[in-house]
């Protein structure tokens, strides 16, 4: 794509996500069901955080291109840096994680992850948008432009901290407040529990391997020419 095609495109997601995280967080209080919204807020969810995360990569993804567009090359080559580590360590795995693992989940048992009691108050639009959407933005983005993966050690570490940070998030919700963040986590039990968190990283980590997997495939040489111009050679 044209870098000014770019920016629009990119421009145009950051809007979209900003909306979408706008939305689900301003809903009103009295419309939520207690049992839903307890501890947390929606800052609990996944599925917001991975809305914020979004609206960020976009918005870093259309500060590039206009850096680019006004011939800020040196500002835009550590831009760049950000955006690339944010789509390949993040934004891509986390958005494929979230839609595959919520679909599957919600056509086995609904009440596992989204009760029927958020058919009130979030509409079927809203629910595709943070859970369906997300992912062919994911394969599109990989599809508009090529993006450079970090060294493999490196960016599954940073994955994992990430994993790690939001699996302490949940523990601690759950000894504040003695509820689960998602039903479906009371069914285990703590060894129960802990291989499925396991099993959860595996899986995600599988989705960012397959990310670099299709940037390679589809983008190549490009790849090799971008490290190559970053490097000044």
């Amino acid at each position: 794509m044209e870098i000014s095609t770019l920016a629009m495109y990119h421009c145009l997601a950051f809007v979209w996500y900003f909306f979408i995280a706008y939305s689900i967080t301003h809903i009103r209080t009295e419309e939520r069901p207690s049992e839903v919204f307890l501890y947390g807020g929606q800052w609990k969810y996944l599925t917001v955080l991975n809305l914020v995360l979004q609206a960020i990569f976009y918005g870093v993804s259309f500060l590039a291109d206009v850096l680019r567009l006004i011939k800020k090359l040196r500002c835009a080559k550590c831009v760049i840096s950000s955006r690339d580590l944010l789509f390949s360590v993040l934004a891509f795995p986390v958005s494929t994680f979230v839609s595959i693992s919520f679909w599957t989940l919600y056509i086995y048992n609904r009440e596992l992850v989204y009760p029927k009691s958020l058919d009130g108050i979030i509409p079927l639009w809203l629910n595709h948008a943070m859970h369906t959407a997300v992912l062919p933005f994911a394969v599109l983005e990989i599809l508009a432009m090529p993006h450079r993966y970090p060294a493999k050690k490196k960016g599954l570490i940073l994955l994992g901290f990430v994993a790690f940070l939001y699996i302490s998030w949940v523990l601690w919700i759950y000894s504040v407040t003695g509820e689960w963040v998602y039903p479906l986590f009371a069914l285990f039990s703590p060894a129960g529990l802990a291989a499925f968190f396991t099993g959860s990283l595996a899986v995600i980590v599988s989705f960012y391997n397959f990310g670099e997997f299709l940037n390679r495939m589809i983008w190549g040489d490009s790849i090799v020419i971008l490290d190559y111009r970053r490097k000044g050679k």
